[in-house]
């Protein structure tokens, strides 16, 4: 959490070091914003210059659009600003780049802010959105205009997109480019005041047309759109353009590091060109902040166009953005991952400037090494036959339901144990047994022993199969004096050890087994179909039986099925105890990586 600015805990290990901790801590010695002053009311920023000396040793920000899901992409984002703030003594925005009414809605509000709280972080009093400066951003536009530095532009979209040029051509001057301040400002007035339709002009900042780089050759900063805004309603028909807008944002609150992906590095002459003009005009405070760009996330088996996540969600391809198998936080997180695992996994891949692809077993390995020390173990069977001990009655006597138990963790005593019934039938897999087993099969054929987990050792006398071939029962017969646990239970030498339910007191349960979305590693690069890529076999369902220790699973439980991987208790679909009882289990990952060959 990162609610209040705090020095680095001298106890915690350093971080590993990176390019933007090495600028954050050149900044901090050459105390380059030691100067600034917090108004404390961004609303109000125009006026920081009167407020007090700001605490906070640096400020960032976290600026999604909320025009969507967040997926795992914006965790590594979301783990850098605020892990930075928390790790400096600073502090880190909670902002809305809510610049675009059209494809904006509270839904994604609430769910964007409920990501970050459940990644682990906190924005404390500092939640803000773009459209607080609404009325900032107008003046601004106008001090652009008075200065010379905007004009309204009235060519078609198509003449604008010819009249850019391109990487071999520059552009050419708009035949509104040579309008009087005075003019322009007039025409900007009407297109606040709702005189002009849709797209009839913009208001494009004037910078240099022969620019090498494209986004210099007077860009957009203003457009008309007769849309409501979520936040201020019908107030405007005019909005600013995001790339105009961020800047802005960053200053007001007086960000120090503006953090964002490479993809932005192209925008950077501009932010910096606006920054100044708007400081030269004394609408702004210096210093300015300083944009920083690292690599985006790049994880193989994955998509992260918010465009592409919606087309899977519209098309029904998965079941919605918080299906188990989407990159979105909230399918990582009914998935069953972790936020520590994912904040490990940000911490692992570090931060560069240079783009790659990490593996998804990377983000895997993470979510395993936190879940190893958490989860508690239970005895699950898949796909479940029966197996009939023969000599049971004879040995035990008829009914007997023999006590087991097994540790709820097996390096955390503390933890206590778990009580399970061994009797003459029980649960197993149907792939623990074969008529004529395969070179280094050591579990269930005719004449082989093997040990019951927890239990006894049997030997296996044969199998049942109905017309079909199916396998419909296994037989064995019950080695005497062989219970874990007990004095001379080791006397008997096995191979094999397979997992078990209790027929008795075992419970159905669904569980649904996830696996990767796609089959290809890169299912979008290159211009491919990434539907094409979609994995057949990325969900199928088991009807299971699971030990009776987990009738109390709560949703969003985490557990080891011994032998399975790891799974955790739907947060949507299960339901424990009553009359409502429903036993859903989502496979977060196997205990190994299976993609790995």
């Amino acid at each position: 959490m990162n609610s209040a600015p705090r020095p680095p805990a001298e106890a915690e290990p350093a971080k590993p070091s990176n390019f933007l901790r090495q600028i954050i801590e050149h900044d901090l010695a050459a105390g380059s914003y030691a100067t600034r002053r917090w108004a404390g009311s961004p609303g109000d920023a125009a006026h920081h210059a009167t407020g007090q000396p700001d605490p906070a040793r640096i400020r960032t920000r976290f600026p999604p659009e909320p025009n969507g899901y967040l997926h795992v992409g914006h965790a590594k984002s979301i783990c850098i600003n605020f892990g930075l703030a928390r790790d400096y003594g600073g502090v880190c925005h909670m902002r809305f780049d809510d610049t675009n009414p059209e494809k904006e809605d509270v839904e994604y509000v609430r769910s964007i802010l409920d990501a970050v709280r459940w990644l682990g972080f906190d924005w404390g009093p500092h939640l803000y959105q773009a459209s607080d400066y609404f009325d900032f951003m107008y003046r601004a536009a106008e001090a652009l205009i008075e200065g010379g530095h905007a004009y309204v532009d009235e060519q078609t979209a198509e003449q604008m997109r010819v009249n850019r040029g391109d990487f071999a051509k520059p552009g050419v001057d708009s035949p509104f480019r040579s309008r009087t301040p005075a003019e322009n400002l007039a025409r900007f007035r009407e297109m606040r005041d709702g005189q002009h339709e849709d797209g009839s002009m913009v208001l494009r900042a004037k910078i240099d047309m022969a620019s090498p780089n494209i986004n210099m050759r007077d860009p957009a900063i203003y457009r008309i759109r007769r849309a409501t805004h979520h936040h201020t309603g019908d107030k405007w028909c005019i909005y600013p353009m995001y790339t105009f807008a961020h800047p802005i944002e960053d200053a007001l609150e007086q960000i120090t590091h503006s953090l964002c992906t490479l993809e932005f590095e192209d925008q950077r002459p501009f932010y910096d060109w606006l920054l100044e003009r708007l400081t030269e005009a004394g609408l702004l405070q210096a210093p300015p902040p300083r944009q920083y760009e690292f690599a985006r996330l790049n994880l193989t088996y994955v998509i992260t166009s918010k465009r592409k996540l919606a087309q899977l969600v519209y098309d029904k391809k998965v079941s919605g953005w918080d299906d188990p198998r989407m990159p979105t936080i909230v399918g990582l997180r009914r998935r069953g991952y972790t936020p520590e695992s994912i904040q490990l996994f940000a911490e692992r891949i570090g931060v560069t400037k240079s783009d790659s692809w990490i593996d998804y077993s990377t983000l895997e390995g993470c979510l395993r090494e936190d879940l190893e020390g958490k989860a508690a173990r239970a005895m699950v069977v898949l796909d479940p036959v029966k197996l009939v001990i023969e000599n049971w009655d004879a040995l035990m006597g008829a009914g007997h339901l023999e006590p087991c138990t097994a540790p709820v963790h097996p390096h955390q005593p503390e933890r206590g144990q778990r009580s399970l019934h061994f009797g003459r039938e029980l649960w197993i897999e149907r792939t623990d047994y074969e008529d004529t087993p395969p070179k280094g099969f050591f579990r269930l054929f005719p004449g082989n022993k093997v040990r019951m987990k927890y239990g006894y050792v049997i030997e296996c006398t044969g199998a049942t199969r109905d017309a079909s071939g199916q396998l419909t029962e296994v037989r064995a017969q019950l080695v005497p004096d062989t219970k874990s646990g007990t004095p001379g239970s080791d006397s008997v030498k096995v191979k094999g050890v397979i997992t078990w339910v209790g027929a008795t007191d075992g419970l159905s349960a669904e569980v649904r087994l996830y696996d990767r979305l796609f089959t290809d590693p890169q299912p979008d690069a290159g211009g491919k179909d990434f539907i094409e890529a979609l994995n057949p076999n990325s969900l199928t369902v088991a009807q299971a039986m699971v030990e009776p220790w987990l009738a109390n699973a709560q949703p969003d439980e985490r557990f080891q099925f011994e032998r399975h991987g790891y799974f955790v208790a739907d947060r949507e679909d299960h339901q424990a105890g009553g009359d409502t009882t429903r036993r859903v289990f989502n496979r977060i990952t196997g205990l190994k990586d299976s993609w790995g060959k």
